[in-house]
């Protein structure tokens, strides 16, 4: 098991955001990207499960869990932009990218625009559009009108929604109160942003090699949505995770972090530090 540390690391836009790290200082770096209301914590099975091959950071995104909140920029360019910030606070020059949920919507803003910052794309149960899924939605609608936290209901509603297999009880109560962590104003913008960005045309212009994981079970996402990102982007191939539902990185950790290494050392045989310009910025920089 890969022991995790966590740090902060300070954007140039003046924004510091926590993060987790694991593995070796030598490994082929890739970032974990979470999605709404979720954490660095998400991604806990999957840093404690690293091979040596990797070095892994995951970043909780601005107005979530113990982030900064600032008052706007919640749009899936601005989670974009703190991604690219993030890579240069941390100080790696090329990353393998893996976004899950939503955050697969940043990931490959990242992807499409700073191709020499990603040396891969994993999208793991990333929606190509969410203009035909009505849950998104009822969901925006849901928080439109709350003030302060969102219902605890609402995020364990939510949260049993996501597998198909329930993860550990401690795991699922910590993701809970990370959820509860978020501000209803920040679900709010954050599903505006979301909802009204065309998310088709974020996945024009990725070159980039591109790896979609798609659980079979995921009553969010059917296979006709992962096919329009196999359609939209060159060279993309798809893994299929048999009986597994929407959030791959909780139900099958194992079996994704090692898609993820066979990945990494497709495209990033030689460079494990990703190139690493200089000395990050963050605090305690490996």
């Amino acid at each position: 098991m890969s022991a995790i540390a966590v740090q902060a690391a300070h954007l140039r836009s003046g924004l510091v955001l926590p993060y987790a790290r694991a593995g070796r200082p030598d490994g082929v770096p890739v970032v974990f990207v979470h999605g709404i209301a979720d954490s660095w914590w998400t991604f806990e099975p999957l840093l404690a499960r690293l091979p040596v091959a990797l070095r892994g950071y995951a970043p909780t995104q601005r107005g979530h869990g113990d982030a900064e909140r600032p008052p706007h920029g919640y749009a899936p360019e601005d989670f974009a932009g703190d991604l690219v910030e993030f890579l240069d606070a941390v100080g790696v020059r090329r990353a393998v990218l893996v976004g899950v949920s939503s955050g697969g919507v940043a990931a490959r803003l990242v992807a499409g625009s700073h191709p020499d910052r990603v040396a891969g794309l994993v999208l793991a149960g990333v929606p190509a559009t969410l203009a035909d899924k009505p849950a998104a939605t009822a969901l925006a609608e849901e928080v439109r009108g709350l003030d302060g936290p969102v219902p605890r209901a609402l995020v364990e509603e939510l949260l049993r929604g996501l597998t198909a297999r329930p993860p550990g009880r401690g795991l699922l109560a910590t993701l809970t109160e990370e959820s509860l962590k978020v501000p209803a104003r920040v679900w709010r913008e954050t599903l505006r942003g979301l909802l009204e960005t065309d998310l088709a045309a974020t996945l024009r212009g990725i070159l980039v090699p591109t790896l979609v994981l798609w659980g079979d079970a995921d009553g969010i996402l059917p296979r006709a949505d992962q096919q329009r990102i196999l359609d939209a982007v060159l060279g993309a191939r798809l893994l299929v995770y048999g009986g597994a539902g929407h959030a791959l990185h909780l139900e099958e950790p194992e079996r994704l972090v090692q898609d993820v290494a066979a990945f990494a050392a497709e495209v990033l045989p030689d460079r494990r530090d990703g190139g690493a310009p200089g000395a990050g910025r963050d605090a305690a920089a490996p």
